[in-house]
């Protein structure tokens, strides 16, 4: 689905937007430029791999004749990250963002370096909130537009394990959810997309062998659901959750407890006999 914007004299906008998408160079983000392009949308890809993205804005072009920009970054570097916040804010021709550059790390919280956990939280959630940041007030003030994040279905089950990648994605999904609550009313939507094991070369990064993980869903698979669910307008997408009721009932027996947390004393169970 296309958002549509009206065009005026003061913002200059298109009616089909541009999209700009982070890790963009492989995997989801490059999943991402090509079903955008071929619903005819105009690209902005960040990545580090400024080769990478060349060969695939080269491809996009000739295949589904849309302009393509890259720009070349690290987003656990501030000016690197700045430089593409200035794009989102003073481009006002970006409608979408899809934020979907991320990184994981193997092993166990213990034997993690602290700069490995630092770049981890930077890359998976500042670099993320900043970005979105930089174009929400824009896209409130055009009435229309959409952010995209992709969180994890990790970010629902410690038990997996992966604790700070893990708390990222949490963080992430709970990001989406308050935001979408809060930019709903003044026409912006925000999406959650929570894939599973999805065959991407974050595992190599992460230094896991990925022949060793079962289920591993196809890329292209999980953007093409994620997109569905983006038409829909889904607040969260999961596209490896065969009955989409469980989430519901997941978030009903949440919601249940909100009006137990307003108590101005504690629950009796933790009361003390004197």
């Amino acid at each position: 689905m296309n958002i549509g914007f009206i065009r005026e004299e003061s913002n200059a906008m298109t009616d089909i937007p541009s999209v700009l998408i982070t890790g963009a160079s492989t995997g989801i983000g490059a999943s991402y430029a090509e079903r955008f392009a071929r619903r005819g949308h105009d690209l902005v890809l960040v990545a580090r791999d400024a080769a990478r993205m060349e060969a695939l804005a080269t491809r996009l072009r000739q295949e589904s004749e849309v302009t393509v920009d890259i720009i070349q970054a690290d987003l656990t570097k501030p000016q690197e990250l700045a430089a593409v916040e200035t794009r989102l804010r003073d481009d006002r021709r970006i409608g979408i963002l899809v934020n979907n550059a991320g990184a994981a790390k193997s092993g166990d919280f213990v034997d993690q370096a602290a700069d490995d956990v630092a770049n981890i939280i930077a890359l998976n959630t500042t670099a993320l909130v900043r970005l979105a940041s930089a174009v929400a007030p824009r896209l409130v003030e055009a009435g229309e537009g959409a952010i995209i994040n992709i969180a994890s279905v990790v970010g629902l089950v410690p038990e997996f394990g992966q604790t700070v990648y893990g708390a990222t994605k949490a963080f992430v999904l709970y990001f989406s959810q308050s935001l979408g609550l809060e930019l709903a009313s003044k026409g912006v939507y925000v999406q959650a997309v929570l894939p599973a094991a999805t065959r991407t070369e974050i595992w190599e990064r992460a230094g896991v062998d990925v022949n060793t993980i079962p289920g591993l869903m196809d890329v292209n698979e999980l953007v093409d659901a994620a997109l569905v669910g983006f038409d829909r307008r889904e607040a969260v997408t999961i596209p490896p959750l065969p009955d989409a009721g469980q989430w519901d009932a997941y978030q009903a027996a949440r919601q249940t407890m909100i009006p137990g947390f307003g108590q101005a004393h504690a629950a009796e169970r933790y009361r003390i006999a004197r």
